[in-house]
């Protein structure tokens, strides 16, 4: 099959990537492995008429409005393998399904690689979470953990303090904090614990305790765990792009990749997850690239 464009990952930013191409009457392949990052969240928020939708709602409403526009085909499939060739890309899936494809562009987001912690997943996307602007407001005023191995641990508690002014900042046996740090984070009422955590405990998704190897506990009832972010793929690799510093591909700024014909969209271009407003205005925003290039090659 050939394609103006072919979207690999149907989170936000693919989805609007392929709303906006839809709506520019472009042939496109989304290809999508239903496996989206955010399926343990219960509901996500700071999207304008969209706040509170679950993940899979959010999910069935934007493939209904995507599908809408006869130019875009849907694929549920694990893409295996891309390859450059010189009427731009093939793309073949598990089936051994392939597309042929002028444009492509990348919107597999990102994995999260959480600490090895006892108890941590039974909890994860309830009482526990990651990101403060999507979740804060739920935990607002309860005592609250923040679990972080990074230096960006430091961030993270002054931005919660907007939130809960009960707060205890836990490293994981990791000297992430300067010694100014950890005197700027007290005075200002948080508390911090340095030594390994032993596991999390609650019941029915909700947190209790946190146990440090120590045999120390804490009473709390929520908080926020910092993971590390890692390429949800490696095709970007594999075709040779450029990286940030950061792990990231670069891009122009407008999506462009160092590979011709190649873009990235959302969470995997600065590496970082985002809400999903963010990434589906990113995804808007590199469609609208693409289009670009493609209605000036095509002009004679």
């Amino acid at each position: 099959m050939n394609y103006d464009c072919a979207v690999i990952g149907g989170g936000p930013a693919g989805l609007n990537a392929a709303l906006m191409l839809g709506r520019a009457r472009r042939s496109v392949a989304l290809i999508d492995n239903n496996r989206p990052r955010n399926a343990v969240t219960h509901s996500s928020h700071g999207f304008i008429t969209r706040d509170g939708v679950t993940p899979a709602e959010f999910r069935r409403i934007a493939y209904e409005e995507v599908l809408s526009y006869p130019t875009v085909d849907h694929r549920q499939a694990e893409v295996i393998s891309v390859s450059k060739i010189e009427a731009g890309f093939e793309l073949i899936d598990s089936s051994g399904f392939r597309i042929h494809t002028r444009k492509l562009i990348l919107a597999t987001g990102v994995k999260e690689i959480f600490p090895e912690i006892e108890g941590f997943y039974p909890l994860y996307g309830k009482s526990l979470f990651n990101c403060p602007y999507c979740d804060g407001w739920e935990l607002r005023d309860q005592p609250l953990v923040v679990v972080s191995e990074y230096p960006t641990v430091f961030h993270t508690a002054k931005l919660l303090l907007n939130w809960s002014k009960d707060l205890v900042v836990c490293t994981n046996g990791n000297e992430t904090l300067s010694n100014e740090q950890k005197k700027q984070l007290q005075r200002n009422g948080i508390v911090i614990m340095e030594q390994p955590i032993a596991a999390f405990v609650g019941q029915n998704g909700k947190l209790e305790h946190v146990r440090f190897s120590d045999g120390t506990t804490i009473e709390r009832a929520g908080g926020f765990v910092t993971p590390k972010f890692i390429s949800s793929t490696r095709f970007g690799e594999q075709l040779g792009c450029d990286k940030t510093e950061l792990g990231g591909i670069q891009t122009d700024g407008k999506g462009k990749t160092s590979i011709p014909g190649l873009y990235i969209a959302g969470d995997a271009s600065y590496f970082m997850p985002s809400q999903l407003v963010f990434a589906a205005a990113d995804g808007s925003r590199i469609a609208m690239s693409v289009n670009l290039e493609l209605a000036e090659e095509d002009f004679i």
